[in-house]
């Protein structure tokens, strides 16, 4: 017999551990002077209701300070981190989602392009198929540099600037620096988000780092996996005319599909089925 069926529900409702979400929310505290009831929204995935307990419970543990609209750490922040699921968290979410639309993306790479690829976990699962090219990359994530590194004959570059070590990225907070110097055919990102009003990050700081990026490419590829079109980020990147191409998994809706039509985005789907096949013929 189940002894109280509305908490029942409510746990599976939400998907995440009540322990793991937790820990992201007093992490997320502890990296930023207030994290948003938004902010940890976005982060855990639970609905508004679940963070505001939450919020209530770590409260009277003493563990964070519940101000209004968010939280606070007890002890204010040393060092303020960015805003976000952290690597470790992301690089387990929807892993064959990722794969596809990151093999996708490595068809429109020719051998001897220089390219850049923004830091995230999406963009991470390109140096697998990068591993047998001859490309030059320029990054800011620690990950793919050092994949590249140890993995392919690739030359890369890694961008200077403070390290970020929860999300594995480097940023610098100086407006020249060697980003400037570096000219790419195509620039491959992820999003926290994607919406009418354009691609949607999760932090200040990211957005001025993309911004720069950005700037060094031809063109701008973004790799979202289908549930980003349901995501959205107080702070918008760019518009959504800014990106040539999208690339996707096949979870896309109608919705989100004649949105990126309706901005002339070029839209690629990657079929998820289709990949896995081919990581099955692969081993």
């Amino acid at each position: 017999m189940i002894g109280n069926p509305r908490k029942f529900l409510a746990n599976r409702e939400d998907g995440m551990h009540e322990s793991e979400r937790h820990r992201l929310i007093l992490s997320a505290v502890q990296e930023r002077p207030v994290a948003t009831v938004v902010d940890l929204v976005n982060l855990t995935g639970v609905s508004e209701a679940t963070v505001r307990r939450d919020i209530a419970t770590l409260h009277m543990q003493k563990k964070l300070r519940r101000v209004r609209g968010g939280a606070e750490a007890i002890a204010p922040p040393q060092f303020v981190g960015l805003a976000g699921r952290t690597f470790a968290v992301n690089e387990t979410m929807r892993i064959k989602q990722k794969q596809a639309i990151a093999r996708a993306a490595c068809e429109l790479v020719n051998d001897g392009d220089p390219i850049i690829i923004n830091g995230g976990t999406t963009t991470f699962q390109m140096v697998h198929p990068l591993a047998s090219r001859r490309v030059q990359v320029f990054t800011n994530s620690f990950p793919i540099a050092e994949h590249l590194l140890k993995h392919s004959k690739n030359t890369v570059m890694l961008s200077g600037g403070v390290i970020y070590r929860e999300q594995q990225i480097v940023l610098s907070p100086f407006e020249n620096d060697v980003t400037r110097n570096f000219y790419a055919r195509r620039m491959f990102m992820g999003a926290q988000g994607v919406g009418p009003l354009g691609l949607m990050e999760a932090d200040p700081l990211l957005i001025q780092a993309e911004h720069k990026l950005i700037g060094q490419a031809d063109e701008l590829v973004v790799l979202v996996d289908s549930t980003k079109f349901e995501q959205r980020s107080s702070l918008v990147l760019c518009p959504l005319e800014r990106a040539n191409v999208v690339i996707t998994d096949d979870g896309i809706s109608d919705r989100a599909a004649a949105m990126l039509e309706a901005a002339d985005v070029e839209l690629i789907v990657a079929p998820v089925a289709a990949a896995n096949e081919e990581d099955g013929a692969a081993s």
